[in-house]
């Protein structure tokens, strides 16, 4: 699933740097414009100052004077630091893979800002505003996706982010890939020329690993409330019971979110014709748990991502590079912020609920396609045998589910080392969240064909309609998709039910309220 693009009405987002809701993190992913707070720049000009001083003592300081990892025992000459912190960069870039999606580089590049915006860094004013000055003029980086373990820095996608800024590599230019020289001199930026520990500055952090991991955390949220939606338009399509949602069972073992998702199953089917035409003389005692533990499953799920997001908002607001500048005390202090394993956890816990997301929608399906549990047309069609209805949709779900699960591994629980046994203990971040994506689309796609299956199992029980909030999501799924009556090429319904959960549009048609991971989200 590709991050969302495009300023639309975003507008755009002031930064005031340490205290950046997730809300307006989710905003610059969408294509708002970057702004900093006025008084940023006396904390960045502080910070910048006390680099000087600090070179003026003639003293070996890591980062400023000295090699980098394994080098940092080696003193560099006054009239080569310049020289040094460009070498730095270049040395870095050396990122594979195809490269990653403008939002998530834009997002990364603000995150950056608003980490170097809080002065511990040491760099100059000039380095910040040559960063706010690209995403200004819709000038991006092009990073590739692969090479990071997410220890010292995510420091080769940085190297490339940075290399830009010096007119090296190539850039993305309102849509146009050519060499960042070329972008530069046409959005009218002049090449940054780095001074003392700006090009460490630029390379440390972990904002390129926490730009994926909060894209995949959107993504995963809109997955999860479609999935919600999903869920309670197959429980009537089975005709299963909404007694397991009864806010009592729930309030009993306080789980925040199993309360709130089995209220807004309640919400959903409120109201349901087809629910209440079997409350009285069903011989099924209990529905499998796809149905019945909707809010055990997808409430924890959801427990898990609000983890992440608290996560994820602390790390996006932290300051995550090496040594930090503390200019009130004019000292610079080497330490280990730039170790992204709040970030792989976060990744780790995000991956896991998609994947349970999309596992438990993909049993809803087999449940629905099964004549001996849904007491439906066998694969949903109505004429069995001569059609195959939803038979090889279902395999499609459950392929991918497959998929996920075995992406789900967690990254975290892996490591290897790296610079000479220096870095001798990584966090795996960086694709821990790379994979977020992906696995977003899989989920997506698997929740589409869910959808087509439950609005197809509801119109077997027409003259009965569902709840009034069901029925306008089976209006919107039936705008875009016909019902199946006989076979057709089905590819384009599930891409077209898929753009239906990219969109969120069936949350919107809907129109409940339905957990959020923040409220100002919503």
């Amino acid at each position: 699933m590709a991050a969302q693009g495009g300023e639309g009405e975003v507008g755009r987002v002031s930064i005031e740097p340490g205290a950046v809701p997730l809300s307006s993190w989710r905003r610059i992913l969408m294509g708002a414009k970057v702004s900093l707070v006025p008084t940023a720049r006396t904390t960045v000009d502080k910070g910048a100052a006390a680099v000087e001083a600090i070179l003026a003592r003639g003293e070996p300081v890591y980062g400023i004077n000295t090699g980098f990892g394994k080098l940092a025992s080696i003193r560099i000459a006054d009239g080569d630091l310049a020289a040094l912190q460009r070498n730095l960069v270049i040395s870095h870039a050396t990122g594979v893979g195809e490269p990653m999606p403008v939002p998530v580089v834009r997002l990364a590049m603000a995150l950056k800002i608003a980490g170097l915006a809080q002065g511990a860094s040491g760099v100059r004013w000039q380095v910040i505003d040559a960063l706010l000055s690209c995403l200004e003029a819709d000038l991006v980086p092009v990073i590739p996706a692969q090479g990071s373990v997410g220890a010292s820095g995510d420091l080769a996608p940085l190297a490339h982010m940075s290399a830009m800024l010096l007119g090296i590599g190539e850039a993305i230019h309102s849509g146009e890939r050519l060499p960042a020289e070329d972008a530069l001199l046409r959005a009218g930026i002049a090449p940054l020329r780095l001074g003392p520990k700006e090009g460490l500055a630029l390379l440390n952090g972990t904002q390129i690993s926490t730009a994926l991991a909060l894209a995949g955390l959107f993504e995963a949220e809109r997955v999860l409330q479609t999935a919600l939606v999903a869920g309670a338009l197959s429980t009537d399509a089975a005709k299963g019971s909404d007694t397991p949602f009864d806010e009592r069972i729930h309030r009993v073992r306080r789980h925040r979110g199993q309360i709130e998702v089995a209220a807004g199953l309640r919400r959903l089917m409120e109201g349901s014709d087809i629910r209440a035409s079997h409350l009285a003389n069903d011989d099924r005692v209990q529905d499998p748990y796809c149905i019945r533990c909707q809010p055990q499953v997808v409430g924890a799920a959801l427990d898990l991502l609000r983890q992440s997001a608290s996560t994820l908002e602390t790390e996006a607001n932290a300051i995550s590079d090496n040594p930090l500048v503390f200019a009130e005390d004019g000292e610079v202090i080497s330490g280990g912020n730039f170790h992204a394993e709040p970030v792989a956890f976060a990744a780790d816990q995000i991956a896991m609920a998609l994947c349970e997301i999309g596992s438990l929608s993909e049993r809803r399906i087999a449940l629905l396609v099964d004549p001996a549990l849904s007491r439906l047309p066998a694969f949903l069609t109505p004429s069995p045998g001569l059609n195959s209805g939803f038979m090889i949709a279902h395999v499609t779900a459950a392929a991918l589910v497959s998929e996920n699960k075995q992406r789900a591994f967690p990254a975290s629980v892996d490591s290897i080392p790296t610079s000479a046994n220096q870095e001798d203990h990584v966090s795996m971040a960086t694709h821990g969240a790379r994979r977020l994506l992906a696995m977003a689309e899989n989920a997506a796609n698997v929740i589409a064909i869910e959808l087509l299956a439950a609005a197809q199992g509801c119109d077997f029980h027409e003259p009965l309609t569902s709840s009034p909030p069901l029925e306008r999501v089976r209006a919107c799924i039936r705008h875009r998709v016909n019902r199946l009556t006989d076979d057709r090429y089905m590819a384009p319904d599930i891409a077209a039910a898929a753009d239906l959960v990219r969109t969120g549009a069936t949350i919107t048609a809907a129109g409940i309220d339905l957990p959020w991971l923040d409220k100002g989200a919503s």
